[in-house]
């Protein structure tokens, strides 16, 4: 076995055991995105997930720039990863600059941010979708067959971990866990704005100390964020 295919599988173990019964989806979606830019030849991640009323909202991204362009998507309600969510199809631009017609507000919006290629998978299982993973590349040209498997089975199998808690978790409550992990994703952005203020730090740095304080103690990132956002009018500097 080599390294990338002990990586490969390394990274579906952890995965899978992040699936227990009070697993943390921003957690994992953000150990997916991170996952594929360590796993695949690709440069930037974003993931958008469906809220209980149909939209999407951005969940994980592994770079300011990633979660800039997803936000884009959402508001211009156009760009790759709306398309793969809708369709349920995989969607790739192998070069956005020859392809800027397609969604000219997103094209332009990432060739400005440096991206030459983007691919969306979607997070499907047979007819039901409940978001889509993007992947950028700085470069144009087509991500590998192989890559495309892997990504394609890494949200294969997030989907069914969302899915399965969706289903054990019933009736009225069915939504209520992918609304509390959007509610989530809204205290780590306030956490990254706060240690960014109070710290002096850039929004990607910010980010990287919020998980950081995380780690070291042992917490979901959204109870880190809660503590930081808690914490910081009271002490001169956020702890980590």
């Amino acid at each position: 076995m080599d390294g990338r295919e002990a990586a490969l599988v390394q990274t579906f173990v952890a995965l899978a055991d992040t699936l227990v019964d009070d697993y943390d989806v921003v957690d994992l979606t953000q150990q997916m995105v991170d996952d594929c830019v360590s796993l695949l030849a690709t440069d930037s991640a974003g993931l958008l997930l469906s809220d209980p009323h149909g939209g999407l909202q951005v969940l994980a991204s592994t770079s300011e720039q990633a979660r800039i362009l997803d936000l884009l998507q959402l508001q211009s309600d156009a760009g790759p990863c709306l398309e793969a969510f809708r369709t349920g199809r995989q969607v790739f631009v192998e070069d956005l600059a020859v392809g800027r017609d397609r969604w000219p507000a997103f094209a332009d919006g990432a060739l400005a941010e440096g991206f030459g290629a983007v691919f969306a998978i979607p997070l499907r299982l047979r007819t039901e979708r409940i978001g889509a993973l993007n992947l950028f590349r700085t470069e144009p040209g087509l991500l590998p067959d192989s890559d495309v498997v892997v990504a394609q089975a890494l949200a294969d199998v997030a989907t069914i971990g969302i899915l399965q808690q969706r289903v054990i978790m019933r009736g009225a409550e069915l939504n209520g866990q992918l609304q509390t992990a959007l509610n989530s994703r809204i205290i780590v952005e306030q956490a990254k704005g706060v240690l960014a203020e109070r710290l002096g730090l850039d929004m990607a740095q910010a980010y990287a100390r919020l998980r950081k304080i995380a780690r070291d103690n042992n917490q979901h990132l959204s109870d880190a964020a809660r503590a930081v956002i808690e914490r910081y009018g009271r002490t001169s500097s956020p702890n980590s």
